[in-house]
């Protein structure tokens, strides 16, 4: 049997060195990392045997959380190395062996414009109450946007931030702030029970980890309404569906009464995907939604379809549309032409403004 520790060590240094994003382990196959969006194995290292897998496992998440992997099946996790790199940690089955999949999380948190996303982001982070709402596909970023946010708010206001993750991510050093993270399974038994209890807790910033159960958002749009900033994310691809999925989630009997809840509640959805660099690496594609008396309305009387053409006539009021930032970066030779297709919600647009 390998050495569980020796491998890790040497499995995430490379992911480190290499410039990787993701690290992922599976019975019968080479070790593979994630380097600007693609999977490369790593032939060096000894295919993963059944025992191997449950080494690297134990060793990772310790013994009572490998046996709460072994009745469910899943188990999300964080993972510290010796040398202080953070990881975001899977493990799963697949066809009865288990896969490790393992995301690097930075260590210093960038700021908007290291990250080549929008200033006017900024104006979330100066807010004092609403909905606020980073979505996309996983491995987008969207954490990374909400921990730019939340370092702002650090850095420039004196206010109680709780967060409420699975797993804690970014750790955060309180500067002008109060700073809890609550790690589910740990810290708390649900993100719904930990944030209902945040209303005792004199707190002024909530971020949610992800949006999980129909509780959990009532809890979140109750929140914002009543006079808290909610950060969250959802894995949706732009803002008329991530409304409509909100909205989707409550009984039929219950949906007139979240939407003029969320048209009153949501300060905005920001939706975002990375996409191959020309000159190596990722940049991000974005869309922004502002909530303005439009968008409230349209949210209010059902008619979230007529979203997407406010977002693009509504620059102005700060709104960005996915297929112009995509006709920028193409125009600037960040990214090629098939690419910026690829990722187009409406490829169609996109080519007339090409």
């Amino acid at each position: 049997m390998i050495d569980a520790e020796k491998l890790l060590i040497n499995l995430t240094e490379t992911v480190g060195s290499e410039g990787g994003s993701d690290l992922h382990i599976a019975v019968g196959r080479h070790p593979s990392i994630r380097v600007a969006g693609s999977l490369i194995p790593l032939v060096k290292e000894p295919e993963i045997s059944d025992e191997d897998a449950v080494a690297i496992l134990r060793h990772l998440v310790g013994e009572e959380r490998y046996a709460r992997f072994t009745e469910a099946k899943e188990l999300d996790f964080s993972h510290t190395t010796p040398r202080g790199a953070r990881f975001r940690g899977n493990a799963y089955l697949q066809q009865g062996h288990i896969g490790i999949a393992l995301r690097l999380i930075p260590a210093v948190i960038k700021t908007l414009d290291e990250l080549n996303l929008p200033s006017v982001l900024s104006t979330f982070a100066h807010r004092t109450q609403g909905f606020f709402l980073a979505v996309g596909p996983v491995g987008h970023g969207k954490s990374t946007t909400l921990a730019s946010l939340i370092n702002i708010i650090n850095q420039e206001r004196a206010e109680h931030i709780v967060t409420i993750e699975d797993p804690i991510e970014f750790l955060y050093k309180p500067e002008q702030c109060v700073i809890d993270q609550r790690e589910v399974g740990v810290d708390t038994d649900d993100f719904a029970t930990a944030l209902r209890h945040a209303f005792r807790q004199d707190v002024d910033v909530i971020m949610i980890g992800e949006m999980r159960g129909l509780a959990t958002v009532s809890a979140a749009v109750t929140a914002a309404e009543t006079g808290h900033l909610v950060l969250s994310t959802l894995h949706t691809n732009n803002a008329a569906q991530t409304i409509d999925r909100i909205i989707d989630s409550f009984p039929s009997e219950q949906q007139n009464q979240i939407r003029g809840q969320l048209a009153q509640s949501l300060a905005g959805i920001f939706s975002q995907r990375l996409i191959p660099r020309v000159s190596g690496g990722l940049i991000p594609a974005y869309e922004l939604l502002v909530n303005n008396s439009a968008v409230a309305n349209l949210i209010r009387e059902g008619r979230v379809h007529e979203i997407n053409i406010v977002i693009e006539t509504g620059s102005a009021d700060g709104m960005i549309d996915m297929n112009r930032t995509l006709s920028d970066l193409v125009r600037r030779g960040e990214i090629t032409a098939e690419n910026a297709h690829a990722y187009s919600p409406n490829p169609q647009g996109l080519e007339r403004i090409l």
